[in-house]
């Protein structure tokens, strides 16, 4: 059986996932060197004070809150 991986260039990370929060999963992703250097950008709605400054802590890359302006998207991406 041949498997397939795929590593994308960019992940939008919803912080809020059943099970383990988006944190958690950026924070595995960034320990293993496989996952290091992919664009991680936090997609949440969660808006409050010092939620952006968590996300970065964790290891995103940028921060996007819900709902999400059609318009400016892609600039933001």
């Amino acid at each position: 059986m041949r498997t397939k991986t795929y590593r994308p260039l960019l992940i939008l990370m919803d912080i809020q996932l059943p099970g383990m929060d988006g944190q958690e999963l950026t924070r595995q992703l960034r320990r293993d060197p496989t996952w290091r250097d992919v664009i991680i950008v936090a997609l949440t709605a969660y808006a409050m004070k010092g939620d952006q400054d968590n996300a970065f802590a964790a290891g995103c890359d940028g921060y996007i809150t819900k709902l999400i302006n059609s318009r400016t998207f892609a600039s933001l991406v």
